[in-house]
């Protein structure tokens, strides 16, 4: 495929493609709001909690600017965008139990302040919610690719489970977590609005591709983010990976150039988990030439999201999923 054509209407930023689909998103937030109420008040205090925490809502959004850019005109990409919002955050609700966290954003997790208990609990509702949903739409299609993405999520979550403490984790199984757990949902989402837009097969799979690819270098990002950023900016406690004993791709490149001595250092890292050398651990990283090698690798899926982009006819939608691309290997946060 070619390369994307420069084109003088393309945003130029997030906040200009969070403007192009601010009228959508809107509408979602406020299905999100009344879909999430219930007559269980710790739903609803959970629920709230997660409202304020904000967040960019990427998933959805993506959704609605694939519906856009394949000339979707209906009305069900919102509701779609709240189902696709409740799977994440679902996901998200039982990441922070799994890994013990207590920082999301910048705010206590749910977990840190109800318990664990309440938000699996919370977590489930949110899953049971989206198929409600997803029933409303009445759609086979529709069910099924979201009935199959969400299974494949949780076989991501249990892959990760099974690397924790592993040293011995390559880059493809590293690659085979983040596909299930981060790349598929992106990759329904988009996959979805061609769907609505009743693109050929062939469109269809292209807007698949570019949120399967798009996923791959989000979470690459935001993997060397743990090593790069801080918790002021980035939301959570630098070295959280580590201290939790998950072999990202900063550490398995790391292990790979690193000196005897420096592989010792990051094996016992992974395997025993804690922050007592995290200088260190951060140095060995850096010396390795680690960090470049995962940032040329999360480039390689950005620049691949874009090239699926040009099967589509151009809009200002299409545009905006191509700066997403850039967007997500230049953040930080």
């Amino acid at each position: 495929m070619n390369s994307m054509p420069a084109d003088a209407t393309r945003p130029a930023d997030f906040a200009q493609v969070r403007e192009l689909a601010a009228a959508d998103m809107q509408r979602v937030d406020a299905l999100i709001r009344r879909r999430l109420s219930s007559d269980v008040v710790l739903i609803n205090q959970i629920a709230d909690h997660i409202i304020a925490g904000g967040g960019k809502r990427l998933r959805p959004m993506l959704h609605v600017l694939a519906a856009g850019a394949a000339g979707y005109r209906g009305e069900h990409h919102v509701k779609l965008a709240a189902i696709i919002e409740f799977i994440h955050t679902s996901t998200l609700l039982h990441d922070d139990v799994v890994d013990e966290s207590d920082l999301r954003r910048g705010r206590k997790t749910a977990n840190a302040l109800w318990g664990n208990a309440a938000s699996v609990l919370v977590g489930d509702f949110l899953y049971s919610r989206s198929f409600q949903l997803m029933v409303e739409l009445d759609d086979m299609r529709i069910m099924r690719i979201l009935a199959d993405t969400t299974n494949t999520i949780a076989e991501g979550e249990v892959l990760q489970l099974l690397n924790i403490g592993n040293a011995d984790v390559g880059e493809a199984a590293y690659l085979a977590v983040i596909e299930r757990k981060t790349a598929v949902l992106f990759a329904a989402a988009t996959e979805l609005g061609g769907l609505l837009g009743g693109l050929p097969a062939s469109r269809v799979a292209a807007l698949r591709e570019y949120g399967m690819q798009l996923g791959y270098a989000f979470q690459i990002a935001d993997d060397l983010l743990d090593y790069t950023s801080d918790a002021g900016t980035l939301g959570k406690n630098i070295g959280d990976d580590l201290a939790e004993g998950k072999p990202t791709l900063p550490l398995i490149y790391a292990l790979e150039k690193a000196s005897p001595e420096q592989a010792q250092s990051l094996r016992h890292a992974i395997e025993h988990g804690g922050l007592d050398s995290l200088d260190r651990i951060v140095a060995a990283i850096r010396d390795s030439g680690a960090l470049e090698r995962t940032r040329d690798r999360a480039l390689r899926h950005a620049r691949a999201a874009s090239e699926a982009l040009t099967a589509l006819p151009p809009s200002a939608h299409r545009d905006a999923l191509a700066t997403l691309a850039e967007y997500s290997v230049q953040r930080t946060f």
